[in-house]
């Protein structure tokens, strides 16, 4: 059926449930069962129902939590107020909104019924969809900022300023409000009355074969194709620039400022870069097997592994990031809260 096939090709698979049918089984139990066209209501283990409910709960804490740090560090420090940084806060608020989402996907992996409606069912959907386009757009943005201060680093203060970027970031999030908006509501996402391949208690992802190939297209390959051909410039550039400022110090030569701040650029796009290697681990796993046709089962683990990117985000920014780490001090301390906070040179050593 075409609809089978567009959900194992779209984001947030769930699992499968079954129309219901009469019955002589006394036994089977039913979401609505005072409708004919209900959804048989499936049966989850309590051990699978518990553990499915504290994972998401503790990652979604997790998720907030730690993309909070950022969003509230970036925010307040205005020692942070870089155009570099302000493309990873708009990825950390894109997080933190996943993570606020990841207790509906517990819902809808343990509770085999739909209780909330279609419109409810189509704006998860809607904003779920965008949420995940915005992170992939950010990440573009990112390595296009980073291609333009380690490659081409004369133009950067021209090309790359805060309003540009804050533009940038604002586009991100309307085109792609469009594009997800266009894709929910073409599918028919708020309204499955219509539909004879859906139960009344189903909230799935069925989109038709033109739409499957175009986001394949819009989400993943061209982004990632993208990504990765700006990151392996990149790294080219890098390799280069640190063999010549190391040959000039082994060489006892001067090491101009510019050199160190190259150096710099070229240690934060490595650190960028291994925010992107993760997404695309992340994510590659997921497109490959959803186009294979492999069990509902084994398609929730990976979209799990999606979601649980919106949480490591952060840890890569604590592990590489050392002001990271003061801010987060300062905030956990509440030491924001005192006057001129704001003002902290955060970058100084102690």
């Amino acid at each position: 059926m075409k609809g089978q096939k567009g959900e194992q090709n779209k984001l947030l698979t769930g699992g499968d449930s079954l129309m219901a049918y009469e019955t002589e089984d006394q036994e089977t139990q039913y979401c609505f069962p005072d409708i004919n066209s209900s959804c048989v209501k499936g049966q989850l283990s309590s051990h699978g129902y518990i553990f499915t409910y504290v994972f998401a709960s503790l990652l979604s804490a997790w998720t907030v939590f730690l993309n909070l740090l950022v969003i509230i560090s970036i925010s307040h420090f205005k020692k942070l107020h870089t155009p570099t940084n302000m493309i990873i806060l708009s990825l950390a608020l894109t997080d933190l909104f996943i993570g606020l989402f990841m207790p509906i996907g517990a819902i809808r992996l343990s509770e085999t019924c739909w209780y909330f409606g279609d419109t409810f069912c189509g704006l998860y959907f809607l904003l779920i969809s965008l949420l995940f386009s915005i992170s992939i757009g950010s990440l573009v943005l990112i390595a296009v900022d980073r291609y333009v201060a380690v490659c081409h680093p004369l133009l950067y203060p021209q090309k790359i300023t805060i309003t540009k970027t804050l533009v940038s970031v604002c586009l991100n999030w309307v085109c792609l409000s469009a594009y997800s908006t266009a894709l929910v509501i073409s599918n028919g996402y708020f309204d499955t009355s219509h539909r004879t391949d859906v139960c009344y208690g189903q909230c799935l992802i069925m989109i038709s074969i033109s739409w499957t190939v175009t986001d394949l297209f819009m989400s993943f390959i061209f982004p990632c194709t993208l990504i990765i051909t700006l990151y392996l410039r990149i790294f080219y550039v890098v390799h280069q620039q640190v063999k010549v400022i190391n040959s000039l110090m082994k060489g006892g030569k001067c090491v101009t400022e510019g050199s160190v701040k190259r150096k710099s650029e070229s240690k934060a796009a490595l650190t960028l870069g291994i925010i992107v290697s993760v997404y695309l681990l992340c994510w590659i796993p997921y497109y490959i097997c959803s186009l294979t046709g492999i069990s509902s089962t084994a398609m929730n683990v990976l979209l799990w592994i999606v979601y649980a990117n919106s949480g490591l985000n952060p840890l890569v920014y604590a592990l590489f990031y050392p002001w990271f780490k003061k801010t987060a001090k300062l905030i956990l301390t509440l030491k924001i809260l005192q006057p001129a906070s704001s003002l902290i040179n955060i970058f100084t050593q102690h």
